[in-house]
């Protein structure tokens, strides 16, 4: 089978794109020729096995013949990018939507897809409607926040979703939205859970020193509760900060990495500067290989998102046998529980820094732990074992 998709942000930086090449692999895996069109900024870009990538390039820190001139935009924000859909004037947006077009188009005529896999209701799904290829969609929720955000722009998600054959949703909470955004369409959902990949998230025994030494942090035994993901509003990490704060006056020896970028960081680290947090410290965008030694080193993963479409952060920090403290709001509850970490309300500081130093204090004292939360990472959440389920999905479409 030939698999065609499509994906509003490079495969690596966001949740999407990370959820993208994930499928990518695993179907040239399976024997499925794929390939993906993205936008890229950068000249050299990353490969990945048995993946075909046709890049759409964009202006950002060098000039690249032929590319766009002006970044790609986003509903939120990424690490190479924090120009948002609005932010295009009406030039910049036919020129966006002709750039892709094109692309699908070439793609559509010389290597003839079986199935196109476009990523978010939104604009470039949009654009390979009348192809004369079946479409599936994935909502991940982050388009819809731009649905609700920018009116004008509601037409692209309408008519795609008219157009397709299917809507994969990632957690009980995505799908709710889909239905209530688009419930003339409620019978071309699917809910499929999202994974990891097991060939960059597993667990490694590392010297914790070592990992944050290469990130300039003089580690001295501290316990570490991490965090790792983009700073935008809705992650929450403001409310992580205000946290920190009382962790640091009940335990002074628990040491919180911050992993990523994004446009509030300038925000985040005023806030920190008027806490005074000394166990705080801003590590920077990080590779996923990176990220993987994060997760290893960390006695507990934080996701205090203020909505989270799914959460795979939590996941691959399972993957390598670490605890979640999670918000129970979106699609986080669908997996974090109890047995591997545990839920607090929204917007809740002090219940967030008690559970972060209970998980803490069980993590320390139970090292079996890890490996039953690795198991369970993997047994339900391994992109292995999820992938027939997308490839039946694709065999329904073609039926």
């Amino acid at each position: 089978m030939k698999i065609l998709m499509i994906n509003h942000f490079p495969l690596e930086g966001s949740g999407s794109g990370t959820y993208t090449k994930n499928l990518a692999m695993q179907l040239a895996e399976n024997g499925h020729e794929v390939c993906v069109i993205l936008p890229e900024n950068r000249s050299e870009i990353p490969q990945y096995e048995g993946v075909r990538l046709h890049p759409v390039f964009f202006t950002y820190e060098e000039e690249i013949p032929g590319a766009l001139p002006f970044n790609f935009p986003c509903f939120t924000t990424h690490p190479r990018s924090v120009v948002a859909f609005s932010d295009l004037d009406d030039v910049q947006m036919e020129a966006y939507k002709a750039a892709f077009t094109q692309a699908i188009n070439e793609e559509v005529a010389k290597w003839k897809p079986d199935v196109i896999h476009g990523q978010h209701v939104w604009i470039l799904p949009y654009l390979a409607i009348g192809k004369g290829v079946p479409l599936v969609l994935t909502a991940h929720g982050t388009d819809l926040m731009g649905y609700d955000k920018w009116p004008s722009m509601r037409h692209y998600a309408k008519e795609a979703m008219d157009a397709c054959a299917k809507v994969i949703c990632i957690s009980k909470d995505n799908e709710a939205l889909i239905r209530s955004t688009f419930p003339e369409h409620v019978d071309k959902i699917q809910r499929m859970r999202n994974g990891y990949n097991p060939a960059i998230f597993f667990p490694q025994q590392l010297d914790r020193a070592a990992v944050l030494g290469s990130y300039g942090v003089d580690y001295r035994g501290q316990r570490i509760a991490l965090f790792a993901g983009k700073l935008t509003n809705f992650k929450g990490v403001d409310v992580l900060l205000d946290a920190a704060a009382i962790i640091a006056r009940k335990d002074p020896d628990v040491f919180i990495p911050i992993a990523g970028d994004g446009e509030e960081r300038a925000n985040l680290e005023a806030q920190k500067a008027a806490l005074a947090l000394p166990n705080v410290q801003f590590l920077g965008n990080v590779t996923q290989d990176a990220l993987c030694r994060l997760y290893n080193i960390a006695d507990v993963d934080l996701v205090p998102s203020r909505r989270e479409p799914f959460g795979l952060v939590a996941v691959e920090a399972m993957a390598c046998g670490t605890p979640v403290v999670a918000t129970n709001e979106g699609g986080l509850p669908d997996f974090v529980n109890d047995s591997v970490g545990g839920l607090v309300p929204v917007e809740d500081a002090p219940a967030l820094a008690e559970k972060i130093l209970e998980v803490l204090d069980r993590a320390v004292g139970n090292a079996a732990w890890r490996a039953d939360i690795q198991q369970y990472a993997e047994e339900n959440y391994s992109q292995a074992a999820i992938i027939q389920e997308l490839i039946a999905l694709y065999n329904s479409v073609l039926a």
